[in-house]
């Protein structure tokens, strides 16, 4: 059965995904330590955190960094192509042995990928938000982010990375992931 991950609630939306960064960061290095059924729930701790942070970031970050920031288009299309590989390479992980070695190399291929894109983001997206938006406007968007989050999908959909397809799409894929959740940890 899946773990309740409880991220503590930073005051603003920068300091929230950060902290999520760090455990994300986290959860790699112990899906890595750990084998069988263990390694298996941790990674499935890992693919939800993964889902619901992506969209808490496609559905109030992406939109706010495209229109605050100079170059915001081409930063915010450059973390869109990365996030949609993402999810095609963790539905594929979703479906392998989780001690196969087929795994273990997608695995950290993945790991690295996830990480790169996290340190981009940071650099390129949130650091200059936090420049240009007050302590309120980023405060106001960790609750949404946060909300996003209660009510986001639990598994990767690919070419589900706008704020319009994750509204059009995402209750929908939401309630289905949950549900398959449920009968999972069953």
């Amino acid at each position: 059965m899946a773990r309740n991950i409880k991220i503590d609630s930073a005051q603003d939306v920068v300091a929230f995904l950060k902290s999520q960064h760090e455990e994300i960061k986290g959860l790699f290095t112990q899906v890595s330590a750990a084998q069988g059924e263990q390694r298996k729930e941790i990674f499935t701790d890992l693919r939800r955190l993964l889902a619901v942070h992506e969209t808490a970031e496609e559905e109030i970050v992406h939109p706010r960094a495209k229109s605050e920031l100079p170059n915001g288009e081409a930063v915010v299309s450059a973390r869109l192509h990365e996030e949609h590989e993402a999810k095609e390479v963790l539905a594929e992980l979703e479906k392998l042995d989780v001690d196969s070695a087929e795994f273990e190399q997608k695995f950290e291929k993945f790991r690295k990928d996830v990480i790169a894109h996290s340190e981009a983001e940071e650099h390129e997206e949130f650091s200059k938000l936090a420049d240009q938006l007050d302590d309120s406007q980023l405060s106001r968007m960790r609750k949404a982010a946060e909300l996003a989050e209660k009510t986001a999908p639990t598994r990767p959909h690919p070419g589900v990375e706008s704020p319009a397809a994750n509204l059009a799409v995402g209750p929908f894929a939401a309630m289905m992931d949950r549900a398959k959740d449920l009968i999972s940890s069953s």
